[in-house]
């Protein structure tokens, strides 16, 4: 069965920095695009970042560019989200997602592999 199973979602201050983990089993993930996707409480899910299998590309959303950092470890089958600078419109579910295509995780469909989320809340 695969699985990404997100970690290190929590409750920060606006301005902290926290880091989140996503581990992937039942597959290796080594040739795909990983990333993350977010969904804030009463909005649609958007993209937040993604990267390339070999991991020397990566895309961020406009809001989060120069604050978060995308990376991965293919020995771990992982992928990696450093949030710095966290401001209260970060809070949302965080999803790690996975495909072939990278374009696809920028256009959040159609996405073969999702992560069940990990709650972020950023209070200011």
């Amino acid at each position: 069965q695969v699985q990404l199973v997100e970690s290190g979602g929590r409750v920060v201050q606006a301005g902290e920095s926290l880091r989140l983990s996503c581990a992937a089993s039942g597959r290796t993930f080594e040739s795909d695009a990983m990333g993350w996707a977010r969904q804030a409480p009463g909005k649609e899910r958007e993209f937040v970042a993604a990267i390339n299998w070999s991991a020397d590309f990566t895309h961020y959303a406009d809001s989060v560019k120069g604050r978060f950092t995308i990376s991965r470890d293919n020995a771990k089958n992982a992928v990696y989200l450093q949030m710095n600078s966290v401001k209260p419109e970060d809070t949302a579910v965080y999803y790690c997602n996975a495909d072939r295509s990278l374009l696809n995780l920028e256009r959040g469909t159609p996405v073969k592999y999702w992560g069940k989320g990990t709650p972020v809340n950023v209070s200011s």
